[in-house]
């Protein structure tokens, strides 16, 4: 089986699996709580995304790995996580909360949609294995942190329910 065919396995499969797991445990989990929580809780998860510097990490990746992607793939990982840290940092200050929340879930997306947008462009399907010990990222990391955007993202835009 050819590395691309791999990859693109790995990668559609990473989506089923966390599409199955957030579907029975987590969606559950995070409709159950208020919406700060819920998005605290996201947030939380996002603010890891300073690990995605590790795509410029000489030693980690081939230095053969296109800076096209590895350089946007890193800083936009970093922006998104220092977003979410912020968000975190200010949950008690609601209006600094809010328009944080919104900033790295709306960063994170589009971050996340021009790296698989770069990653066509520099073909990196075909070359995987340049991306040595990052490789789980994609296909693993990629689509929880994909998915829980989609989900914040609805989470902000659903009407808030009512108290009766």
């Amino acid at each position: 089986m050819s590395t691309e065919i791999l990859f693109e396995t790995h990668l559609v499969l990473g989506y089923v699996a966390w599409l199955l797991c957030l579907s029975a445990y987590g969606l559950p989990w995070l409709s159950s709580m208020d919406r700060v929580a819920a998005h605290r809780a996201i947030a939380t998860l996002h603010s890891f995304r300073f690990f995605g510097l590790v795509f410029i990490l000489p030693g980690v990746v081939s230095p053969d790995l296109p800076a096209g992607f590895a350089v946007f793939a890193a800083y936009g990982d970093f922006a998104t996580g220092v977003l979410a840290m912020l968000a975190l940092l200010t949950v008690r200050i609601r209006q600094l909360f809010w328009p944080f929340v919104v900033a790295f879930n709306l960063v994170g997306t589009v971050d996340l949609i021009l790296d698989y947008y770069h990653a066509i462009q520099v073909g990196l399907p075909q070359r995987a294995g340049e991306l040595g010990a990052t490789y789980a990222i994609p296909i693993i990391y990629v689509p929880l942190l994909m998915i829980t955007h989609i989900v914040a993202l609805y989470f902000l835009v659903r009407p808030r329910p009512t108290a009766t």
